[in-house]
């Protein structure tokens, strides 16, 4: 499988940390250091890259770096983010401040968040009006299983 990328900045360098790494690195495609106030709203991170993967059955995942988020609490403002198999346009993250500390600050080329590509499924759907088994846990929701 091969997918179309356009780095838009030559200092980005789009890869994993170890041959084994699940993510590919995003960094912060900034000029200068960028200041998260604890509880200020979320800010667009500019990543440098635009990757363009041309199938409905692939999509981009964006997850906050697990060193970010539990040292610093930094997390991404929409918890994690898809990118879809027809977006061409630059990847950007989502962050945000949500921990302890009165200010994170993002510096350039900083890790800010990591990807992964998954499958996706386009199941057809059958409408009922009674589903054809009932299962032991049926419609029980929010804490039903313990």
């Amino acid at each position: 499988m091969k997918f179309q990328i356009k780095i838009l900045d030559s200092r980005v360098v789009f890869n994993t940390a170890t041959a084994m790494s699940a993510g590919y690195d995003l960094v912060a495609c900034i000029e200068e250091p960028l200041v998260l106030k604890r509880g200020s709203p979320s800010v667009l991170i500019p990543t440098g890259l635009a990757i363009f993967m041309n199938t409905p059955s692939i999509a981009g995942i964006l997850l906050p770096r697990s060193g970010l988020g539990h040292k610093q609490g930094l997390v991404l403002g929409n918890t994690l983010g898809l990118i879809d198999g027809d977006y061409q346009n630059q990847w950007f993250v989502s962050a945000w401040n949500r921990g302890q500390q009165d200010e994170i600050v993002i510096s350039p080329l900083d890790k800010l968040a990591q990807c992964i590509f998954i499958p996706v499924l386009h199941p057809e759907f059958m409408p009922v009006s009674d589903f054809s088994i009932e299962t032991d846990r049926g419609c029980n929701g929010f804490g039903s299983t313990g």
